[in-house]
């Protein structure tokens, strides 16, 4: 991909938010294109178990109570739909966030709203698969979605174009690993399915990102450098904030929906190998540092890991001697 621009070459202190959206214009343009060939419209309503459906109490005389063993879903998939829905319910302060930074306008505007409205889609087919299968209590659902969305969100890169693109390369990635992996876990596969469709188009959101970066690091290396290096050192994901997300994340990461090894292997490298991050040449002193600091990230990261890897085979050794009543 090469770019033409005005300010090609200038120094990182000459990109202004305004200048980098002028300039990364074209390239939106050509990515929303090719999304937009590739994307394919779904129906949610098609994804949902209707006819296991039955009224609750409340309006309804012969409503029925919730109960867990209504569902086949696991306890593990139980806790990631939650947090999993409750992330996409948020969806009015993300296309909030994003429209503020990159504008209504052009390609940028276009993108923020088909962005928006793919994104709409998750909530929608996600919550009427819980309802119609009873595989959460709806009540606490509710409460928590109001709690959640009544709190709002501001994103920790909201300082900054630049660093706001870095972040979703790698967290509608991560959306898209956290979606798939919940499926696998759920123990039903009508949520696997509906998950798969959801995190097909998380990946191209990725993709759209990604490519996005890509661009910038042409454009202001140095300057996307550091971008990358602060989003990958501060990275939170966007439903931090959600009740018991401190939990739920805990009982993820034992139950490899998403952990330090995921979030390491199938998030953060992907994408930095895609990108050749770490071999980028032409740098200055401070895309240098940022690179450097990049790579002693990833190590830590990966060190932590093993860390991690090593407590969660013990802990999987000692569940299997307990069940073989050793």
């Amino acid at each position: 991909m090469t770019i033409t621009s005005p300010h090609l070459g200038s120094p990182s202190s000459a990109w202004t938010d305004a200048r980098l959206l002028y300039a990364l214009e074209e390239v939106v343009e050509t990515e929303l294109n090719r999304h937009l060939k590739v994307a394919k419209d779904w129906m949610p309503h098609e994804y949902v178990p209707w006819s296991d459906a039955r009224n609750f109490p409340g309006f309804w005389e012969d409503g029925e109570a919730w109960d867990k063993e209504q569902s086949k879903v696991t306890e593990l998939g139980r806790i990631a739909l939650v947090v999993n829905l409750l992330t996409e319910d948020n969806l009015p302060s993300y296309h909030h966030e994003i429209a503020s930074l990159f504008g209504r306008d052009g390609a940028w505007g276009t993108w923020v709203h088909r962005w928006t409205a793919e994104e709409g889609r998750h909530g929608i087919v996600m919550r009427d698969y819980l309802l119609a299968s009873r595989a959460v209590d709806p009540d606490q659902l509710e409460a928590f979605r109001m709690q959640h969305m009544s709190e709002g969100f501001e994103s920790d890169n909201r300082h900054s174009m630049l660093h706001s693109v870095a972040y979703v390369a790698f967290q509608e990635l991560a959306t898209r690993v956290s979606h798939r992996n919940t499926g696998h876990q759920s123990g039903d596969p009508v949520c696997d399915r509906m998950l798969a469709r959801i995190a097909t188009d998380e990946n191209l959101h990725m993709v759209f990102y990604r490519n996005l970066l890509k661009a910038a690091f042409e454009l202001a290396p140095d300057l996307t450098m550091q971008s990358v290096r602060d989003v990958l050192v501060n990275f939170r994901m966007p439903g931090h904030g959600m009740p018991g997300f401190e939990r739920a994340a805990a009982q993820m990461a034992i139950g490899e929906v998403y952990n330090m090894r995921i979030h390491h292997d199938d998030v953060l490298q992907p994408v930095l190998r895609h990108l050749k991050v770490l071999e980028l040449d032409g740098l200055g002193p401070e895309g240098l540092k940022a690179q450097e600091e990049i790579g002693l990230y990833m190590g830590g990261l990966d060190a932590e890991a093993l860390k991690f890897d090593e407590k969660l085979a013990a802990r999987k050794a000692r569940m299997a001697a307990r069940a073989a009543g050793v």
